[in-house]
């Protein structure tokens, strides 16, 4: 039987599930922080998670940045890592994982603006919907009554997503240099990031006095899967896919994030639930065309 490659559509959505399971690894650093990582040490949390994972994928790889991919790697590398990191434990640390998640989930919408200015690209309507109801199904899901705000945290958050949503269209502006890869990319921007971290995280921080083996197998998970394999995810999908529709996953993390809050005791309550399923909607619907597109296409066809 002659074989015939996938549609279009089929080969998006592999490329969206995918892509996915990056936001959906990052879900887990609230948990693993709070739960196994030493408390107080954000820089060194975001070294140990960005330098030994950067440098093995450069082990990997065996490729260097040349010519103006030094400077723009190391941009991209304190965007996405260097910066992000540290703001991400920092906030974790000080605010509830609810508004932590909250501040996390406006990257779409700040990933829109960015992308009106650099790339030109002017989301839809439809997406801009969909960005905003993402945001309010996620705040159902993790804000509560009880839910604290501290000045310092909520900068902490909010610095961190606007530097990742800067860092999202700066590498769909750039792309990749031939013959590199996205796990290059990831390791070229983790070992930025690192190298950034690393004398700001021994000088004022210090290593913490005591790592368990929990805490051993936290700095690996975030590493590992939070960290060289999500990142390598990540920039595959960014090439391959619209910026309107990758920018939407990242509300997979406060949802997978809510998912690991049921695993360790906690429940739902009707007002979560429903704001589960509108921020897994928008989610799934900032894939689609709008409805007039659609009905356009049915009648070129």
């Amino acid at each position: 039987m002659p074989s015939f490659p996938p549609a279009p559509a089929t080969r998006q959505a592999t490329t969206v599930a995918v892509t996915a399971l990056a936001p959906a690894a990052w879900g887990t650093t609230y948990a693993v922080t709070t739960e196994l990582l030493p408390p107080g040490h954000p820089l060194f949390a975001g070294l140990m998670r960005a330098l030994p994972a950067g440098l093995l994928g450069l082990a990997l790889t065996r490729v260097l940045p040349r010519g103006d991919w030094w400077w723009k790697a190391a941009v991209l590398g304190v965007l996405n890592i260097g910066a992000l990191f540290p703001l991400l434990f920092l906030a974790a640390e000080r605010l509830p994982g609810g508004v932590a998640a909250t501040l996390g989930a406006t990257q779409p919408l700040l990933v829109a603006g960015l992308a009106i200015a650099v790339l030109h690209d002017r989301p839809t309507a439809w997406r801009w919907t969909w960005g905003v109801l993402g945001v309010l199904g996620v705040g159902l899901v993790v804000l509560g009554p009880g839910a604290r705000l501290d000045a310092v945290g909520v900068l902490a958050g909010l610095g961190g997503t606007a530097g990742m949503a800067g860092g999202v269209v700066l590498t769909k502006r750039w792309g990749r240099p031939a013959g590199a890869g996205p796990l290059t990319l990831a390791g070229w921007q983790l070992t930025a990031g690192g190298l950034l971290l690393l004398p700001l995280a021994l000088a004022v921080e210090g290593v913490p006095q005591r790592i368990d083996a929990g805490a051993a197998g936290g700095y690996l998970w975030l590493g590992g899967m939070g960290g060289l394999i999500a990142y390598t995810l990540w920039f595959r999908g960014i090439a391959k896919l619209p910026v309107g529709a990758s920018a939407p996953l990242v509300l997979l993390s406060p949802l997978v994030a809510a998912l690991v809050g049921i695993a360790l005791g906690e429940s739902l309550s009707p007002p979560q639930t429903a704001g589960f399923v509108l921020a897994l909607a928008a989610l799934l619907a900032a894939q689609l065309n709008p409805p007039n597109v659609l009905i356009r296409e049915g009648r070129t066809r």
